[in-house]
């Protein structure tokens, strides 16, 4: 099970501020904690690598990206009103009401999501979805002047919504996506470390998924890590909620274990590897088919270099993309147990090509 230690930084970690291209409040947080384990690094991009018997004949790249959804000053009108756009994929009906957190120039700066009451609304207007053009940000300031001394343009904030324990090991949080692949990534360097096999193995917190159609900064690590094998670790939508369809995605439950995909991205060889770790260890898993992209850090890590074979781990979430994501604290113990097992599985004979 997780440690208390270990829940406590998940909470940090979740807690921190992280918008794609504005990582650093979090990336320092998952540094800190790396520190305790491993080798440290950073690069331009804002990736934070850990890696452990850096040297060995073959490495292994786990990856699970450290930045969120957030949304970003676009314009400060002349009454102090802030304008925002979205950093991500955003569905603006969750912004309405909400709280926002913004890392302005002197520090934070907090405001609530404003719209025109439904009181004023026309009829014909109401059932429309609302759009980003129609919500603003009040930060209680009277003029422009007064907004600007504390926010600019391109100054990013978050919903300010702190982590939330439920029964039964349910964890909700704004951030984990993919703040949880992060800390799953860290919690499997710590493992394999104290129970090594002979790969040198670097958990990476990358950054820039959430707008990463270029490949972000997992193509960036992956490209100077030049890793033997690697395996993505993000989320993937839970299917034991209400409305959920299970033909769309499969059946993925809280509390069901990690979910392997299967796909033309991912190597069949590093699939294999995480099945036989999973029934090793008696660990229950899913499998999703992706018949083309992920959607995640895999489609990119797997064409770096001369191409390296990659595997893609997911966490079953509930509401992704909403300021109250679900996990289950037990997937995320079976997921680090699971990669820390496959990890001393690679070796220098392992055939990639054997497909």
């Amino acid at each position: 099970m997780l440690s208390t230690d270990s829940i406590a930084f998940l909470k940090r970690l979740l807690d921190s501020a992280g918008p794609s291209g504005f990582e650093s409040p979090a990336a320092r947080v998952w540094r800190e904690e790396a520190a305790k384990v491993a080798e440290v690094t950073s690069d331009v991009a804002g990736n934070s690598v850990a890696m452990v018997k850096k040297g060995a004949p073959v490495t292994v790249m786990l990856a699970g990206h450290v930045d969120e959804i957030g949304v970003i000053v676009t314009w400060i009108d002349d009454e102090g009103f802030v304008w925002i756009g979205p950093i991500g994929g955003w569905d603006p009906q969750v912004l309405v009401g909400q709280r926002i957190r913004f890392s302005g120039k002197d520090g934070e700066v907090f405001g609530v999501v404003g719209r025109k009451p439904i009181h004023l609304i026309k009829r014909e207007d109401r059932e429309k979805a609302v759009k980003f053009e129609d919500l603003w940000v009040d930060i209680g300031a009277t003029s422009r002047a007064e907004a600007e001394a504390r926010l600019g343009v391109g100054d990013a904030g978050v919903i300010d919504s702190r982590v939330l324990e439920l029964p039964n090991n349910r964890l909700a949080s704004r951030a984990i996506d993919d703040r949880i692949g992060a800390f799953v990534v860290l919690e499997a360097l710590r493992r394999y470390a104290g129970q090594p096999g002979v790969a040198a193995v670097a958990a990476v917190a990358t950054t820039q998924e959430e707008i990463g159609f270029h490949g972000g900064g997992a193509l960036i690590a992956a490209s100077r890590l030049g890793p033997t094998m690697a395996v993505a670790v993000d989320v993937t939508h839970a299917t034991d909620h209400p409305t959920a369809d299970k033909k769309d995605t499969g059946d993925h439950r809280l509390d069901g274990g990690p979910v392997l995909t299967r796909g033309s991205v991912v190597s069949p060889v590093a699939f294999r590897l995480l099945q036989g770790a999973a029934t090793r260890l008696g660990i229950p898993f899913t499998v999703q088919a992706a018949g083309r992209e992920t959607s995640t850090d895999a489609d990119f890590i797997h064409l770096a270099r001369e191409g390296i074979p990659t595997a893609l781990v997911s966490i079953p979430n509930r509401y992704m993309h909403s300021p109250s994501e679900m996990v289950s604290l037990e997937d995320l113990d079976r997921a680090a147990n699971l990669l820390a097992e496959t990890c001393r599985a690679v070796a220098p004979e392992t055939d990639f090509t054997d497909r």
